[in-house]
């Protein structure tokens, strides 16, 4: 009898949670258990009513509701045991973990752990916002679910505060529901979503503004107006919400309270090339690696590291030595962020993942072992994917380095 309740256990029911499992079980895992702690699979694809979902994962367009039900018949039809309404409420070093449900508490001994708890956006408490406390004022996965499980819109007239990918996901929402936002603002000179999509405010007629910050909400029991500042004078704007969009971090709680702990850059796990966290039991994919990548690339990452989940299964647990990625300012983040020595098992990432803190131009450059063995020059935003291909000889190197050189 095996000492373990299960081969591997998945942490997390949306894209990347559900693709790991479902490789895993094609790679011949015989017992796989994936937790969540909500009533239904999908994650925050749930309660987003506008597509596209599943083009490359299923080969046709889902709205986000539909995906998550395309999701949970896969992850039926391969055979994984599904528990919904389970929190996971603690790491342990051995690989077990203590999960809470309506049974009450137990505990779950599996080989190999994978955690894909995702990302959320930042509320209003992180975001340092002054002015009164009224009603009215969410995020967009607030207001999403608002509408997808209780159908209910908690303002006509909002102003929304970002410019993310999510954020004109926000401006649907809210025009597909019979909200109309007054403006958009974005505290930076330029918009952090990519042309054309950043188009799509201005040609709904919802006035867009950039280098405009949120200064004061007012409104004692509902918002009633913001004072933003922008060209250095303050105005006041009237309206009955404020819609807080993106500034994604992951949802890393797990990490953070156990031995593991988080990466300072990037807020989510360290991982080397196979998804491994310091802690060679437990792994993780998806957005609680780094904020935030769309459900399609967080499937596809689940997927890869599935697969090298399903290898390190026949193998004792490889607790190399990680060496770290270091990098250099304006860079945010690097993922991953720990390299292993190359084993023998199947690599999750191919290439390195940056992101930039603000919006730049200069050369990047890697180094390994003060080898220079790649660059690129030109123009790097903030909020967008820049992918380097990972050397052969990077995981067996002393030292690996992302060096940047501004130019005027």
């Amino acid at each position: 009898m095996s000492a373990f309740d299960t081969d591997v256990l998945v942490i997390g029911g949306g894209p990347s949670g559900v693709a790991a499992a479902i490789e895993l079980r094609r790679q011949g895992a015989k017992r796989v258990v994936l937790l969540d702690r909500e009533p239904a699979l999908g994650g925050a694809t749930r309660h987003c009513s506008h597509s596209p979902f599943g083009m490359l994962e299923f080969g046709r367009v889902y709205f986000g509701a539909a995906y998550g039900r395309k999701l949970t018949l896969e992850a039926e039809k391969a055979g994984i045991d599904i528990r919904i309404g389970h929190s996971v409420v603690e790491l342990a070093d051995n690989g077990s973990v203590l999960v809470a449900s309506a049974h009450g508490a137990e505990r779950i001994a599996a080989q190999r752990v994978i955690v894909t708890t995702g990302a959320r956006e930042k509320p209003r408490s992180a975001r340092l916002i002054s002015g009164d406390r009224p009603l009215g004022v969410v995020t967009t996965g607030t207001l999403q679910s608002y509408l997808a499980f209780h159908g209910l819109l908690p303002f006509r007239r909002p102003l929304i505060v970002g410019s993310e990918l999510v954020s004109l996901s926000a401006v649907l929402t809210c025009l597909t529901h019979g909200a109309r936002p007054v403006a958009m603002i974005e505290p930076r000179t330029h918009s952090l979503a990519r042309a054309p999509l950043t188009w799509f405010p201005t040609m709904m007629g919802i006035p867009f503004h950039r280098g405009t910050d949120l200064v004061e909400i007012v409104g004692r029991d509902r918002v009633e107006a913001v004072k933003i500042r922008r060209g250095g004078a303050v105005e006041t704007i009237a309206c009955d919400g404020v819609l807080l969009t993106g500034q994604f971090t992951p949802e890393s709680a797990l990490f953070l309270q156990s031995p593991i702990g988080v990466d300072r850059a990037s807020a989510g796990p360290a991982v080397d090339q196979h998804g491994r966290s310091h802690n060679p039991l437990y792994f993780a994919a998806g957005n609680v690696l780094r904020a935030v990548e769309t459900g399609g690339w967080a499937y596809r990452e689940g997927r890869s590291i599935g697969r090298a989940v399903a290898d390190d299964l026949q193998r004792e647990p490889d607790a190399g030595a990680p060496v770290p990625v270091s990098f250099d300012a304006p860079i945010k983040l690097v993922v991953p962020n720990i390299l292993r020595r190359t084993s023998s098992i199947s690599t999750a990432f191919r290439e390195f993942q940056l992101r930039v803190l603000r919006r730049v131009r200069g050369r990047l450059s890697l180094e390994i072992d003060g080898q220079q063995i790649w660059q690129a020059s030109g123009t790097w935003s903030p909020e967008r994917r820049i992918l380097v291909p990972i050397p052969p000889k990077a995981p067996d190197a002393r030292q690996v380095h992302f060096r940047f050189r501004e130019e005027e």
